[in-house]
């Protein structure tokens, strides 16, 4: 089963997907996508890491998806943690310098960051694994002043569509309340 909660920032994605997880699951596996650029960065990932029981298994990745099956925590486990979707995307178009690429070049970086959206949900399906996928809705705000939000902003909706028409159940939370939207 694939859930996805989206939600803005601070809205109560991640304690919701814990939350879901501890119903759901005996052996969670959390994927962070994260990664420590700043200081601000460094300090959100130990706030995430100190919200979570610390039983729980981690994997620290934003690609190469395939390489889970190699993974022993990802067979041991029966439930997973992705979160998050958005910030998976920010790092993959990090890679790039996306001010200076022509638009020819945009669609191939946005074909190359599906590609690992669809691994990723390729290799959950086959290992038949719950998964809890945490993105940020990117569609409510204004609209960025810069290419590099533009283009952002563009492909994590397309990849928020993408996998909520893949998922089995979909949650909006709000000032912390859940609101499914499909399942």
């Amino acid at each position: 089963m694939i859930i996805l909660i989206t939600g803005g920032a601070r809205s109560g994605k991640s304690t919701y997907a814990q939350e879901y997880a501890k119903k759901i699951g005996k052996n969670i596996l959390y994927i962070a996508t994260a990664i420590p650029f700043d200081e601000g960065m460094k300090i959100r990932i130990n706030k995430h890491k100190e919200a979570r029981p610390k039983e729980w298994e981690l994997i620290e990745r934003y690609k190469d998806f395939d390489l889970l099956e190699k993974d022993p925590l990802f067979h041991s486990s029966d439930t997973i943690i992705f979160e998050c979707m958005t910030l998976m995307v920010s790092n993959l178009l990090l890679e790039y310098d996306i001010e200076n690429e022509n638009y020819n070049k945009i669609d191939e970086i946005e074909n190359t960051i599906f590609n690992e959206v669809r691994k990723f949900i390729s290799v959950i399906k086959k290992n038949n694994k719950n998964t809890i996928i945490v993105t940020n809705e990117v569609g409510m705000g204004i609209v960025p002043a810069y290419k590099l939000g533009n283009i952002f902003r563009d492909i994590a909706g397309r990849i928020n569509q993408y996998l909520a028409r893949n998922s089995d159940e979909v949650y909006i939370t709000i000032s912390g309340i859940p609101l499914k939207l499909k399942g």
